[in-house]
């Protein structure tokens, strides 16, 4: 049985959420990619490959701001089976701080045979810009 693309899409996020490294890696087509065109300085624009998503999601995750929830989350499936496109705001706190953190997220993600091919998280790039110089003033 083939698992949906809107399954896989939920089990991603998800995975983000709880900072699951390995189902998050595993979802992920050997060669896909997690691409942010909108991101803030020091943020990568492209990791490609199981190896380079691990590497950064093990070194980064859940060291800038952690996320308790995912609000108003939308799921739109698209005439084309492969590809979701998912809203929803990321709700957590700034680690240094502990003051909450909000975040607008739009990513397009496309699935097949049950893995990831690619991920363009259009995350809003200000908030994390704005909660970073907060950390900075504090020190």
């Amino acid at each position: 049985m083939t698992i949906s693309s809107r399954t896989v899409v939920e089990k991603v996020l998800r995975a983000g959420r709880e900072v699951d490294i390995d189902t998050f890696v595993e979802l992920m087509a050997p060669d896909g990619y997690i691409e942010w065109p909108y991101r803030p300085a020091g943020v990568p624009g492209r990791l490609r490959g199981r190896a380079e998503i691990r590497r950064h999601l093990t070194e980064t995750a859940g060291t800038l701001v952690t996320f308790d929830e995912y609000r108003n989350l939308v799921l739109h499936e698209t005439a084309d089976p492969e590809v979701i496109i998912v809203e929803y705001e990321a709700c957590g706190s700034v680690v240094a701080t502990g003051r909450p953190f909000e975040q607008t997220v739009i990513a397009v993600i496309r699935v097949r045979n049950g893995q990831i091919l690619s991920y363009r998280d259009y995350i809003n790039p200000l908030p994390l810009v704005e909660a970073l110089a907060g950390v900075s003033a504090a020190d």
